[in-house]
């Protein structure tokens, strides 16, 4: 378990990191969301020991950092938003080094670690023939190559194509089964495809923190209910939709083969048996009635552009 106390980090006047806590359990993949400059990778940096903070507390597996700096590191892999390769070196070669480095000398490790990470087949291979998807992986795998229990991740799919992203994304899913996971992320998609859990921190601060399933009922909006029907008119239908409690306002969708409206309701009502009652009663037949949930996308932009009163805790 990683423990997070009044962690805080300045360079000059600028406060990078302010006063943050949270607690990582074992097993869980955790994405540090934000917006580019937010700290989220000062807060990477100072997790995995390379940065001192100037206050607060880090706990892993109850040994302090400041205290235990050696020790913790040996149980956490740590892949930058730039993964530091060799670009002349074969990745056999690279990854042989790596293991040196860290008085592993068994090739049977490096073979399980390239089948982990899917590099088998570039293993003799130059970096940098590899396309940005594998050179990602052959980062990932020298993460790896000690076993950590925890792996810290930057911005892992920055500058992935489509395919390469959702090759890493299922990387990532699969090694979390086994160890702690913790990503950094401005990219709300990464979040909701690979993550536990989600903290979000906005200038320097945590703003959230929590499943990204509560976080979308955290924030108490309005949702839309989109609602096609035919055997009325918009004038008849939005009548009699009006009356049903909870419904605020009710748009027409122009250009639709059917009868098409909008509703706008409030977060805790449910309308839709009563739409349905409605369309019974009418003889209207439904061909769609769907709620659009309140989406990752708009909590973020909910709470990184308020002010201080919407902390969600």
């Amino acid at each position: 378990m990683i423990t997070v106390d009044g962690l805080s980090k300045s360079y000059g006047d600028f406060k990078a990191v302010d006063d943050i806590s949270f607690i990582i359990r074992d097993g869980e993949i955790t994405g540090l969301l934000g917006p580019n400059g937010a700290g989220k990778t000062t807060t990477l940096r100072m997790l995995s020991c390379y940065l001192t903070p100037d206050s607060g507390s880090i706990t892993v597996d109850e040994k302090k950092s400041a205290e235990n700096t050696l020790d913790i590191k040996k149980m956490i892999g740590y892949l930058p938003e730039s993964a530091p390769l060799y670009g002349e070196m074969m990745v056999y070669d690279y990854l042989k080094y790596v293991a040196e480095i860290r008085g592993i000398n068994d090739d049977g490790r490096i073979s399980e670690v390239a089948g982990i990470c899917r590099i088998t087949d570039v293993m003799h291979k130059n970096i940098n023939e590899l396309s940005k998807g594998y050179k990602q992986r052959v980062g990932l795998a020298h993460a790896m190559i000690h076993d950590p229990q925890i792996l810290i991740l930057d911005e892992p799919t920055s500058g992935l194509d489509p395919i390469e992203i959702v090759e890493i994304r299922n990387l990532i899913k699969e090694l979390g089964k086994s160890k702690t996971v913790i990503l950094s992320t401005h990219i709300l998609s990464e979040v909701e495809a690979t993550c536990d859990r989600v903290i979000i921190i906005n200038r320097g601060s945590i703003v959230a923190d929590d499943s990204t399933e509560n976080l979308q009922s955290a924030v108490k909006g309005d949702k839309d209910i989109i609602f096609r029907v035919s055997g009325t008119d918009f004038i008849t239908l939005k009548s009699a939709v009006s009356g049903i409690g909870g419904v605020k306002n009710v748009a027409s969708i122009d250009g639709e083969e059917f009868t098409s409206a909008v509703l706008t309701v409030g977060h805790q009502s449910e309308v839709r048996p009563e739409l349905f009652r409605l369309a019974v009663q009418n003889n209207w037949v439904i061909y769609e009635m769907k709620q659009e949930h309140l989406s990752l996308e708009n909590v973020f932009r909910e709470l990184t552009t308020g002010g201080e009163d919407e902390k969600v805790k």
